[in-house]
């Protein structure tokens, strides 16, 4: 069976990383070198409507590596229910469940199914048990308010940590297995 790995970046208090601010901080080859590495195990990427609606106008033409060409090349599920015209490359549209879609997609032959960003989505991929993995970059900051990761409607789940490294500045690179 596959693993569906949850890839987020945020700060200690749990605020996730959505638009770009100072408070992540520079850890520079460390953090391209881990995403780098994150990427490499995944064949599938998951994302909601507003994920994709946002990074379709950015990945396309964006020249930031490795991610750019880990996902304009790599298969995009794209949840949503309304009417989408996929205009990015290898972009796959359903509106069924997201439940039911990534357990069946979890059965199917293939490497990891990774989860950027789409903090819908994951919060409910979470709350069914699907998610496998958590692959954490956490900034040594306290924002305070934002969106967070992971919320109190998340069904409580025990993890194993399997790895940690800590940056240059002081940010945590933090691997989790479900239990």
């Amino acid at each position: 069976m596959r693993n569906v790995v949850l890839y987020h970046l945020m700060s200690l208090d749990g605020v996730a990383y959505e638009e770009p601010g100072d408070w992540l901080g520079d850890e520079g080859d460390h953090l391209i070198d881990y995403l780098g590495r994150v990427i490499a195990t995944q064949d599938d990427v998951l994302m909601g409507r507003g994920n994709y609606d946002y990074w379709v106008k950015h990945w396309p033409t964006s020249d930031f590596e490795p991610f750019a060409t880990f996902i304009n090349g790599v298969r995009k599920h794209v949840f949503t229910s309304s009417a989408l015209t996929a205009e990015w490359a290898n972009t796959v549209v359903t509106n069924a469940p997201a439940t039911d879609y990534v357990a069946d997609l979890k059965q199917r032959p293939g490497a990891d199914i990774g989860v950027h960003g789409s903090l819908g989505l994951a919060r409910s991929l979470m709350h069914a048990g699907l998610i496998d993995r958590l692959r954490l970059v956490v900034a040594p900051a306290v924002v305070g308010q934002g969106r967070r990761a992971f919320e109190a409607e998340d069904v409580v789940r025990s993890w194993a940590l399997t790895d940690v490294e800590q940056g240059r500045n002081g940010t945590l690179f933090l691997d989790y297995s479900r239990k």
